[in-house]
């Protein structure tokens, strides 16, 4: 076999984008502990987030708390802080990890700039994306899978803990702006995106997410040939016995 170019992408990586309250994390859990089960090597990472630089910068910008400071976040503020979480997760954990052949999950990728900043914040578009390309070094998915859901369905959903700035400081007429600019994304790069009604029951909800994921041909091949192919809705992510697996959070 011949070996890869250096700098060539190998691995499969798949975003998971949507509202507030899809269940991003509960699906992204699910879809990493049956393909770990299929023979994949995965590593399941988050935005903002997923390094220890992220992770200081996710506190900052989802905190509910920032919803009651003087001094609100500027969007610009918002789509620059995203992108040099993002810029870090790229460098540290998204590019090597596909480098060497594994499956990289991601729940919220820079679509989620464009729609939170840009549809729903009103920055122009263009000038996010260039913001993206740079933060990126132009990597993109191979696959996202947008959960999708009316806006006072997702918000009902968080609670407690749950609940983050955006969701405790930005209104419905906002988050359907958000709801609605997911769309159109994913309406530009049908290639890209599977929409997915996520406003169901879990367990049908993580059907779609699976029999979407299969469109990458390395899931497909690996849940026709893996030990875990035989049984999607009795993964979570609270089952015993999965392979170990390196995550990222």
């Amino acid at each position: 076999m011949t070996s890869p170019e250096p700098g060539a992408r190998r691995g499969a990586f798949i975003s998971i984008e949507g509202p507030e309250g899809g269940g991003k994390t509960r699906q992204a859990l699910r879809l990493r502990d049956l393909l770990v089960e299929a023979g994949l090597d995965v590593v399941l990472t988050r935005e903002p987030g997923g390094t220890a630089l992220g992770e200081v910068v996710r506190e900052l910008l989802l905190s509910h708390k920032a919803s009651g400071r003087s001094e609100e976040i500027d969007p610009r503020g918002d789509a620059l802080l995203f992108n040099a979480a993002r810029a870090q997760l790229v460098s540290q954990v998204i590019e090597p990890a596909l480098a060497g052949g594994q499956t990289v999950i991601c729940t919220r990728f820079a679509d989620s700039t464009l729609a939170y900043q840009g549809f729903g914040q009103g920055l122009p578009l263009d000038e996010l994306r260039r913001l993206e390309r740079f933060a990126t070094r132009g990597l993109r998915p191979d696959l996202t899978l947008l959960l999708d859901l009316p806006p006072e369905v997702g918000l009902a959903r968080k609670t407690g803990t749950e609940v983050t700035r955006f969701e405790a400081g930005f209104d419905l007429e906002f988050h359907g702006r958000v709801r609605e600019g997911f769309r159109t994304l994913a309406a530009m790069e049908r290639d890209r995106f599977v929409v997915i009604d996520a406003s169901g029951p879990p367990d049908s909800v993580f059907q779609a997410v699976l029999d979407g994921a299969t469109r990458l041909p390395s899931i497909a091949a690996a849940r026709r040939s893996g030990p875990g192919a035989a049984a999607p809705t009795g993964t979570s992510e609270s089952e015993p016995g999965a392979r170990a697996v390196r995550i990222q959070r």
